[in-house]
């Protein structure tokens, strides 16, 4: 799964890139919008690591996500955001967070304006996925046989016309597979980061923007870029005091990783053993049978049964016996949905 840090000009979108991935891309450059940075993140899972402490295996595996940062090119004003090269690739994403400055432009000295910014974007998005339907949409109009689709594309602009996102349509299977080719960018799962000062670290979100995130149903989370930034160039053993000083329980890195995770509708389930203890990504609701061909294709294919328990049961019994003896550990057949922190072991014959 690939998450896009997207935005307008100088808002910190390589600043958060860089807290949330370790790395130490350059920042202020504006470079060429071709510069595409990616950073593949582990999923911070306390379970893990209990289950690891318990199991003392070989291996541990956490789930992952991978985040793509987009530089702004030189040449775009602050309220405009995306050149053609940007826009294809973030049409290859899973979702989009947009960075929204909380600071005083470094550059021209301007006050943040959120709402501006959040509108500005939200436009583009529109903007851009309307023109990919009235492009397609003209050339199904003198094709024979796609009278479904143009129904379908006509529904889109309608909706896009009306300035509102393609993700807050509810689409059936098949309309949802005959999208899945366009890439339509305001249809992608979407976030916002409001990047504040380090004064702003514990503030919560501002009541302007919030209500925003409201009406357009979408989540939000505040970062302290910058000193976060600084925070995760520090040695392992002198994080914690230095988000204590500012009254932060967890980095940014954790913070945001786990709302990206979720706002993929994204869950793990758990394997345990002396070999290895390990979290599996899957989407939520995804049955059992699908969920052991992420394992191995042999697994799916040859399924008899999966022993599943949750993980908090497993952890009150200590152990499968325990678990079995209990009543928690229980045997689910193919259709079973799969639940976050399912620890399953699957049964199958090749």
């Amino acid at each position: 799964m690939k998450v896009g840090i997207v935005g307008l000009p100088r808002s910190g979108k390589s600043t958060i890139f860089n807290a949330v991935s370790g790395q130490d891309v350059p920042v202020g450059t504006f470079a060429e919008p071709s510069t595409v940075h990616l950073g593949t993140i582990k999923v911070p899972d306390p379970r893990v690591d209990e289950l690891a402490r318990r199991f003392r295996p070989r291996k541990v595996t956490y789930a992952e996500i991978t985040f793509a940062d987009f530089p702004a090119p030189s040449g775009l004003r602050s309220d405009t955001a995306l050149d053609p090269a940007t826009i294809a690739a973030m049409r290859e994403l899973d979702a989009l967070v947009q960075v929204v400055r909380g600071f005083v432009d470094p550059l021209t000295g301007e006050p943040p304006q959120p709402l501006r910014d959040l509108d500005a974007f939200k436009s583009e998005l529109l903007l851009n996925d309307l023109l990919l339907v009235e492009r397609r949409l003209e050339r199904v109009k003198k094709e024979k046989g796609k009278d479904r689709e143009r129904t379908l594309l006509e529904r889109l602009k309608q909706t896009l016309e009306s300035e509102l996102p393609l993700r807050r349509e509810q689409w059936s299977v098949e309309e949802a597979t005959m999208l899945a080719g366009f890439g339509f960018l305001s249809r992608k799962p979407f976030m916002v980061v409001w990047n504040v000062g380090e004064q702003l670290a514990r503030e919560p979100m501002p009541a302007e923007i919030q209500a925003w995130l409201d009406r357009e149903k979408v989540p939000g989370l505040v970062l302290a870029g910058q000193i976060e930034m600084e925070i995760s160039r520090l040695p392992e053993a002198d994080r914690a005091a230095f988000l204590a000083d500012l009254g932060l329980a967890s980095s940014a890195r954790d913070r945001f990783i786990r709302a990206a995770y979720e706002l993929l509708d994204l869950i793990s389930f758990l394997t345990t053993g002396e070999d290895e203890v390990r979290a599996w990504t899957i989407r939520r609701g995804t049955a059992a049978l699908k969920a052991a061909g992420k394992i191995h294709s042999d697994i799916e294919r040859g399924f008899i049964r999966a022993e599943v328990v949750a993980y908090e049961d497993w952890v009150q019994c200590g152990s499968d016996a325990r678990a079995r003896e209990m009543g928690k550990l229980r045997l689910e057949g193919k259709e079973y949905v799969v639940r976050d922190g399912d620890i399953i072991h699957f049964r199958f014959h090749v």
